[in-house]
């Protein structure tokens, strides 16, 4: 966790999230939360990184995601040194890392 993000109202952020129990829950939330764009920008975050992490090469995940290589090199960035949120939730989702494609 990188400490200068720490704080209450970060806290209290993701203590609400983590109070969601359905998709549906999260839609409406994040609906209200965060603009289109925002969300938008997340989600192709999060498929970047699965599409790295599942082995994918740059191009087939600029051909899928519409995501620029700047995007997906600072996902790749993350998952090489970051602080391991991606490797988390991907594991818990049964996500593994595979060679690259």
């Amino acid at each position: 966790m990188n400490p200068k993000l720490k704080s209450d109202s970060m806290d209290f952020l993701f203590e609400s999230i983590l109070k969601l129990k359905t998709v549906e829950e999260c839609y409406d939330f994040f609906e209200d939360l965060c603009t289109i764009n925002e969300l938008q920008s997340i989600s192709q975050r999060t498929a970047v990184a699965r599409m790295l992490v599942e082995g994918h090469v740059y191009s087939d995940i600029v051909k899928e995601t519409g995501a620029s290589t700047a995007t997906i090199s600072r996902v790749n960035r993350s998952l090489q040194y970051g602080s391991n949120g991606y490797d988390a939730v991907f594991e818990r989702m049964g996500i593994k890392k595979e060679e690259k494609k």
